[in-house]
C-alpha cells in the first residue's frame, strides 16, 4: 500500500502496468442508460474518458494526497470491474470466500480510511470509518435495519469490524451505492470524521459512489457469524489487476466480445430491475389513487358533516338566544313580583309594630290596674278583719272584686297570648322578608 500511495515522477514497470490496467475501466461507464417510452437506450458519453482522470488544475501534480486519491480511485475502478466480470462469468451467487469480492472490500476499506481524522479518547487514539457509516442511518431511515443488524452481530468488538460488516450487508441489500452517495452529498457532516483533502470529501469519492451502481447486477450471500472481521488484515493483491502488454493484445478481440455479452447481460438485468421498479411504482400509484379516492370521499363526508354541524350551531345559537331572552323576561317579572311582595311585607311589618306598641301600652295599663286592685284587696281584707260586723257585706264586695280580679287576670292572659302571637307573626314575616331579599340577591 505504501508503494501505491507514494508514486514517483519516474515511471516504473509496475506503474506502467497499473496505468495500462486503469485504462480498462468498466465499459459501462462509457454509456448512460435512459428510458425512451417502453425502450431502453444506451447513449455514449463523450465527456467520460477511458484514461485515468486528470488531476485538477488547482492541485499540485506532485501532491502526495492527490496521488493517493487518484490511485485509490483507479484501484476501486479495477476492483469493481473485475468483480462484476468474474461474477457474471461465474453465474452464481457469491459467498465470503470469493477472492475478487474479498479484494473489493479491502479496496473499499482503504478508500473509507483515507484522510480519517484521529479521534482521541480515554483508551487512546482511534481511527475508524464506522462513525461516518452511522450517519447513513440518520440521513436514510431505511438503513437503520443494517445498523441494527451490525450491532446485534455476536463477536464484533471493534468499530473496524462493525464497519466491515456494514459494507457486506449493504452490498447484499444492493444499496451500497445509494448509501455512499447519501453520505458523500453531506460533506458538512463528513467533515467531523475526514480531513478536507480526504477521498470522501473530494470528487473521487463521488466517482467511486457512481461506480458502485454496477454492483447491483450481482447477488451475494455472505455469512459473517464465524468470520473474524475485527482482526483481519486488509492487503490489496495487485497481481489480480496486473496484465502484460502481449497478453492484452492477443486477448483484445475476446475482451470486446466479452464486453458486448456482459453489456447485453447487464442491460437485460437492468431491464428486469427497471420492470420490477415500474411494476412497484405502478402498484404504488394504484394504491395512492385508491387512497386519494378514499380520502376525497372522506373529505366530502367531512365537509357535509361540517356544514351540518355549522347549521346545528346556528340553530343552537338562535334557540339559546331565544331561551335567554325568555328567561330574562321571566326573571324580570319574578323580580317585580318579589319587589311588590317585599313592599307589602314591609307595610305589614310596620302595621304589626304599631299594633304591638299599642297592645304593650294596654298591657302596662292593665298590669297597673291589677296592682291597684291587689292593693285595694289587701286593704279591704285588713278592714274585713277589723270590722266583723260588715264582714258579710265586705265579703260580698270582696267576692265581686275577686270576680272582677279573675276577669281582669283572664283578660291579661288573653292579651299576653295575643302578644305572643303577634311576636310569632312578626318573626315569620321577618324570616319571609329575609328569604325574599336573598332570592333577589
Amino acid at each position: 500500500m505504501a508503494e501505491l500511495m507514494a508514486q514517483t515522477d519516474a515511471p516504473t514497470p509496475t506503474t506502467d502496468k497499473i496505468t495500462q490496467a486503469a485504462r480498462e475501466t468498466i465499459y459501462l461507464c462509457n454509456f448512460r442508460v435512459s428510458v425512451d417510452g417502453e425502450w431502453l437506450c444506451l447513449r455514449e458519453l463523450n465527456d467520460i474518458s477511458l484514461t485515468p482522470d486528470p488531476e485538477p488544475a488547482h492541485e499540485d501534480p506532485k501532491d502526495p494526497i492527490a496521488i493517493e486519491r487518484l490511485n485509490l480511485m483507479n484501484m476501486a475502478k479495477l476492483s469493481i470491474k473485475g468483480l462484476i466480470e468474474s461474477a457474471l462469468n461465474l453465474g452464481r451467487t457469491l459467498d465470503s470466500d470469493y477472492a475478487p469480492l474479498q479484494q473489493f472490500f479491502v479496496v473499499m476499506e482503504h478508500c473509507l480510511k483515507h484522510g480519517l481524522k484521529t479521534k482521541k479518547s480515554f483508551l487512546g487514539q482511534n481511527k475508524s470509518f464506522w462513525g461516518a457509516l452511522e450517519l447513513v442511518e440518520k440521513l436514510t431511515p431505511e438503513a437503520g435495519e443494517i445498523t441494527a443488524s451490525v450491532k446485534d452481530l455476536p463477536g464484533l468488538k471493534t468499530p473496524l469490524g462493525r464497519g466491515r460488516a456494514w459494507l457486506r450487508l449493504a452490498l447484499m441489500q444492493k444499496k451500497l451505492s445509494d448509501y455512499m452517495k447519501t453520505i458523500i452529498n453531506r460533506k458538512d457532516l463528513l467533515s467531523e470524521f475526514y480531513e478536507s483533502n480526504a477521498l470522501m470529501m473530494e470528487e473521487e469519492g463521488a466517482v467511486i459512489a457512481g461506480l458502485l451502481v454496477g454492483l447491483n447486477v450481482i447477488d451475494a450471500n455472505l455469512c459473517m457469524k464465524g468470520e473474524d472481521l475485527d482482526s483481519q488484515v486488509g492487503v490489496i493483491d495487485f497481481s489480480m489487476y496486473l496484465k502484460d502488454g502481449q497478453s492484452s493484445k492477443t486477448a483484445e478481440g475476446d475482451g470486446q466480445i466479452t464486453a458486448i455479452l456482459d453489456q447485453k447481460n447487464y442491460v437485460e438485468e437492468l431491464n428486469r430491475h427497471l420492470s420490477a421498479s415500474v411494476n412497484n411504482l405502478q402498484a404504488k400509484v394504484d394504491a395512492m389513487e385508491k387512497s386519494n379516492t378514499k380520502l376525497t370521499e372522506e373529505l366530502a363526508v367531512a365537509n357535509n358533516r361540517i356544514i351540518t354541524l355549522q347549521e346545528d350551531v346556528e340553530r343552537v345559537k338562535e334557540e339559546s338566544s331565544y331561551q335567554l331572552e325568555s328567561s330574562r323576561k321571566d326573571v324580570e317579572k319574578e323580580l317585580e313580583v318579589q319587589i311588590g311582595m317585599k313592599q307589602e311585607m314591609e307595610l305589614s311589618m310596620k302595621m304589626l309594630e304599631t299594633d304591638m306598641c299599642e297592645k304593650q301600652d294596654a298591657l302596662v295599663e292593665l298590669r297597673q290596674q291589677l296592682e291597684d286592685l291587689r292593693a285595694l284587696n289587701q286593704q279591704l281584707a285588713q278592714k274585713s278583719q277589723n270590722l266583723e260586723e260588715g264582714a258579710k257585706q265586705k265579703s260580698e264586695v270582696i267576692s265581686r272584686l275577686e270576680e272582677k280580679t279573675d276577669q281582669m287576670a283572664g283578660t291579661i292572659k288573653h292579651l299576653e297570648n295575643s302578644e305572643e302571637d303577634c311576636v310569632k307573626q312578626a318573626r315569620s314575616l321577618s324570616s319571609n322578608a329575609g328569604k325574599l331579599l336573598r332570592k333577589q340577591l
